[in-house]
């Protein structure tokens, strides 16, 4: 039962290892329900594009069903929603806690003071976690079955008002492969901690666990021999940013000896994408700079939200990448489904050193 009348704050019992750990548990287990939904759907339309000939099998997945708080809803983004939703709506008739999503924003449940139920309660200021979730970060990936998106997870501690990224406590990272994978990886980080831990999983059935171990950053500062992408996601910024790009690679010719016929690209629609594969070190360096950009020329564009990077931010830093703003600065936000976000993220910080001051010279900084 979800009442809005004014009623006293529900608590949540004290928080502490034991609660972080459950949380963490219940977070697994969600990412898990999540992988599972899109799997079966993705697989389901693959099936049915090749025995129709390719005749719209994945139209359900790609049709734009609306605009959430931080980005267009499409078919596939659905599901994954409503299981959000039911998960948080489950815990909540026990325990207080608030959740954020693209499409409903920031939602705070507590159990119902009538009976058996859940109930909407004011505000952060009741004892429960905070949980950041983007259900599939890289639907438009997985939509037309190209890649894998992510389930992308992030666990904030209790606390009165807004987090913000640096509060996060544990991020989570599930792979949601696309029709052709047989293993999917599960990533866990603890900034605080600089625990970061990836488990390859068995993609269908059961997720059994095949392979797992620390996920830790390596210690080159290469200038060349890898991918260092610029993401050129919207059309009205490529031009531009591939202005910049094209000057970074020539100082980095110039002053660090680069071979640029090695120097690779890579764009990968997901911010969670993007940052795992640094933090595998498969990337040198990734730069969304269209929050940056969009600011200097006074014209908005669409860009990553808090939502997008709150679990993938702690975890690239927990494997020892650099996630800073354009600048070099520091970098922390609230969590929130609106606020546009740019950040450079290096693959460790003798690369930071060596490539950072090129970037800000190239952006005039």
């Amino acid at each position: 039962m979800q009442t809005n009348d004014e009623q006293p704050q529900p608590r949540a019992l004290r928080w502490d290892s034991q609660r972080s750990a459950l949380w963490e548990a219940r977070i697994r287990s969600l990412s898990e329900e999540l992988a599972a939904a899109t799997s079966l759907r993705v697989s389901e339309a693959a099936r049915q594009d090749v025995e129709t000939s390719h005749s719209g099998a994945f139209a359900d997945l790609t049709r734009t069903a609306g605009m959430g708080e931080g980005d267009t809803t499409f078919g596939l983004d659905l599901e994954p929603e409503r299981i959000v939703q039911a998960w948080a709506e489950g815990f909540a008739k026990s325990e207080p806690l608030s959740i954020l999503t693209e499409d409903s924003g920031w939602r705070h449940l507590g159990p119902a003071s009538d009976g058996p139920g859940f109930r909407a309660v004011g505000g952060f200021d009741h004892g429960g976690p905070r949980v950041a979730v983007d259900p599939v970060d890289g639907t438009r990936n997985l939509m037309y079955d190209l890649r894998s998106a992510w389930a992308s997870i992030a666990l904030v501690p209790p606390g009165p008002s807004t987090p913000r990224l640096s509060e996060v406590s544990l991020g989570c990272l599930r792979e949601l492969v696309d029709s052709r994978g047989a293993e999917a990886r599960l990533v866990v980080g603890k900034p605080n901690e600089r625990y970061c831990r990836m488990e390859i999983l068995a993609a269908r059935g059961e997720p059994v666990v095949l392979r797992q171990g620390e996920l830790s950053c390596d210690d080159s500062d290469q200038v060349d021999g890898g991918f260092f992408p610029f993401f050129r996601f919207h059309p009205d910024m490529r031009e531009e940013l591939a202005q910049i790009e094209s000057s970074f690679f020539a100082r980095l010719s110039k002053y660090e000896g680069a071979d640029q016929s090695s120097i690779y690209d890579d764009q990968y629609i997901s911010n969670a994408g993007q940052l795992l594969l640094l933090a595998t070190s498969k990337y040198r360096m990734v730069a969304d700079l269209r929050a940056f950009i969009a600011r200097r020329r006074g014209r908005p564009t669409i860009t990553s939200k808090p939502y997008d990077v709150a679990a993938a931010i702690p975890i690239a830093r927990a494997a020892g990448c650099v996630v800073t703003l354009p600048d070099g600065s520091p970098l922390d936000f609230e969590l929130d489904a609106t606020t546009p976000v740019s950040f450079v993220a290096w693959a460790n910080e003798p690369t930071r050193a060596r490539l950072g001051p090129h970037l800000k010279a190239t952006l005039g900084l």
